[in-house]
């Protein structure tokens, strides 16, 4: 009973690990984003589904609103994203447990049919999947400095729902620190 409790815990990790994507930020340490309050997009994120690009615009903007700023004709901040797919591949052995018989180490010598251990019969797979990288940046409106640069990396599944919901936990994780603040380094 343990050991099914276990594997039903590493399979459950397993699928929550693979719907949640990899999250990277950066931003210019010497930007007081204090002093941004406004936005606009210059460019929104293409390269998916009409509605799945609606959701994501609405999902950044009100991460930005939860933080006090605003779309603007006249933005402090011009936001760009991009989002870009690749078909990967991956390769998937089995092991389904030892042959018998045949060439083998027979007792006193090499020969036919005198039994013995002859490897394990290996079944290969091949699957593909879909990989996803979703950037989002910002820069100075009027200098075009870059500001803030957020990337999220992850399996895009065929479900609407859970690609609404792997989004969703990408935009989270990318503006968890957002607006970043720099942190002194004692020499």
């Amino acid at each position: 009973m343990k050991r099914l409790l276990m594997i039903l815990a590493a399979a459950t990790l397993l699928a929550g690990c693979a719907s949640t994507p990899v999250v990277y930020t950066d931003f210019d340490p010497g930007v007081s984003f204090a002093e941004y309050h406004t936005y606009a997009w210059t460019q929104k994120p293409e390269g998916f589904s009409p509605l799945a690009e609606q959701r994501l615009v609405a999902a950044v903007e009100a991460k930005l609103r939860e933080r006090g700023w605003t779309e603007s004709t006249n933005p402090q901040v011009s936001l760009a994203g991009s989002f870009v797919t690749e078909t990967r591949y991956r390769m998937d052995s089995f092991n389904s447990g030892p042959m018998w018989g045949g060439w083998g180490w027979g007792g006193c010598c090499w020969g036919p049919g005198w039994g013995g251990w002859g490897g394990f019969d290996t079944t290969t797979t091949m699957r593909s999947y879909t990989h996803g990288t979703l950037v989002l940046d910002m820069f100075d409106a009027q200098t075009q400095r870059p500001l803030w640069r957020g990337i999220a990396l992850g399996t895009i599944s065929d479900s609407p729902v859970a690609q609404t919901s792997a989004m969703q936990a990408g935009v989270d994780r990318m503006f968890a620190q957002f607006p970043p603040t720099v942190i002194a380094q004692v020499p």
